[in-house]
């Protein structure tokens, strides 16, 4: 497994092709599932750590139906002002996962959704959301399976990896460090977390195009400043090949992408 930690801190203009383009595609079809794993009910209050341009904490909110609250918190403020231009009417606020800046038992339920595995202290950001979660309180999170257990990513990954200099490697790697279920796990019980549910789903990215999930993969992740433009061409043009499988007639791309999704009580 490939330790390196990655950190997310993106452009005004990568944080809008995130909202645009990584959402619909990836994150959108797990928002819904993460949620119903977490039991979101009217009434509660919901964090959503890390929560980018705030598809998970709109899902909440929509459950909530105007009753309970939900907050979203991110490093990044370039995430939080596309989040407040969709959804103003919840609270988004900028923080460490590391530093909640929130009190002890100020949430019945925190959610993070592909976000632990670039944590630093992957363990200290999981006892930070216990610390915030009330007594008897859910902390769930979504992560993504093993590279070897990713059909459609792993020709990508290879391409990206074959054309892209070191850095650039280390951050793809980063995204299937936590697909290990039980090293996941061990995290929450070091956390002071009792898992209540471990499970898995095959989700499916969809993009018009192969070539509009490697650009998007590049212009909304820091890759974007890692990659010559003889680079980019070349993996758009491997990419076309590899992904060709995953291609349906008319040309869209359908890529199955496998997930983690772990709920645990403080």
């Amino acid at each position: 497994m490939d330790d390196t930690v990655e950190t997310f801190q993106l452009s005004m203009q990568a944080a809008e092709v995130y909202e645009s383009r990584f959402v619909p595609a990836i994150f959108a079809d797990w928002a819904p599932h993460l949620v119903d794993a977490a039991g979101v009910r009217p009434g509660q209050a919901v964090l959503d750590v890390a929560c980018g341009t705030g598809v998970v904490a709109r899902e909440a909110a929509d459950r909530l139906a105007g009753r309970g609250k939900v907050v979203g918190v991110d490093s990044s403020e370039a995430m939080l002002a596309v989040a407040r231009r969709i959804r103003p009417e919840v609270v988004w606020k900028q923080g460490d996962a590391a530093d909640l800046p929130f009190d002890a038992g100020a949430f019945d339920v925190v959610l993070c959704q592909a976000a632990l595995m670039f944590f630093p202290d992957r363990a200290g950001a999981l006892r930070e959301m216990a610390r915030v979660t009330t007594d008897g309180g859910t902390v769930a999170v979504q992560v993504w399976d093993q590279l070897s257990a990713q059909e459609g990513y792993g020709p990508l990954i290879d391409v990206l990896v074959r054309h892209a200099g070191p850095e650039a490697v280390d951050l793809v790697n980063s995204y299937w460090a936590l697909g290990d279920l039980e090293l996941l796990t061990s995290l929450f019980e070091a956390a002071g977390l009792r898992k209540v549910a471990a499970g898995s789903r095959v989700g499916t990215v969809r993009t018009p195009t192969p070539d509009d999930l490697v650009r998007t993969e590049i212009e909304a992740t820091p890759l974007a400043g890692r990659l010559s433009e003889e680079a980019y061409q070349s993996i758009l043009a491997d990419a076309r090949e590899a992904l060709q499988p995953f291609t349906t007639g008319d040309g869209r791309l359908e890529l199955p992408i496998r997930g983690h999704l772990v709920t645990a009580r403080r």
